[in-house]
């Protein structure tokens, strides 16, 4: 509980008010930062940098109730899945018939007779089976899949704030042809706050 909490008010972020980055760190920090925000600063979006997504703050009722309603608010990230434990079979269900293992959710998974016919053959069974297939590709495509997680972060965050901005759509395309110099030619003339997040955003993405 006390690590979900953490997790919550710790989770990197960055506000940003007409291009200009506001604040930049925690979530709990940005969050009271932009309340605290001159009316000046104009229109202000926070965005989560694991995401580029937009956090939606409530910044009504002062610091202390800012803080009560991010700490009960879910996680961005890992949020406990709905459904019905899946019974263990094989090597993996020795904890008794029936027995769910914890954290198993059941979902629903279609295949093609033959690949049912293959998983029967498999030790452990069909769900063991399927779950180390994935694991397995999860660790082949990792380098893949955060380099794509990276260039769509970036994308969102520019999205909502770089569309009017000379080069954007070529910036765009530099950023998921993986053409880094391309992608810094094109952001040139932009707002150095911005440049400088989506390049963090991107990572090695572009």
């Amino acid at each position: 509980m006390e690590n979900d909490l953490l997790s919550r008010l710790s989770r990197p972020c960055a506000a940003f008010a007409e291009g200009r980055m506001l604040a930049a760190g925690p979530l709990v920090e940005v969050a009271l930062a932009v309340e605290s925000a001159d009316a000046a600063d104009g229109h202000i979006l926070t965005f989560d940098d694991a995401t580029g997504e937009i956090v939606d703050l409530d910044l009504r009722g002062g610091k202390a109730a800012i803080i009560a309603r991010l700490a009960a608010s879910p996680a961005a990230s890992g949020k406990p899945q709905s459904g019905t434990a899946e019974p263990e079979t094989g090597e993996e269900g020795a904890r008794g018939r029936g027995r769910p293992r914890l954290g198993v959710v059941a979902r629903e998974v279609t295949l093609l007779p033959r690949h049912w016919d293959w998983l029967a053959t498999q030790p452990g069974g069909a769900s063991a089976t399927l779950r180390r297939l994935v694991d397995n590709a999860r660790r082949e495509s990792g380098t893949d899949d955060r380099t794509r997680a990276a260039r769509e972060a970036a994308y969102r965050f520019l999205s909502n704030v770089a569309g009017n901005l000379p080069g954007y759509e070529e910036a765009l395309r530099a950023l998921f042809a993986g053409d880094a110099a391309r992608f810094e030619a094109q952001m040139a003339g932009w707002p150095k706050d911005v440049r400088a997040y989506a390049r963090r955003l991107a990572g090695g993405g572009a």
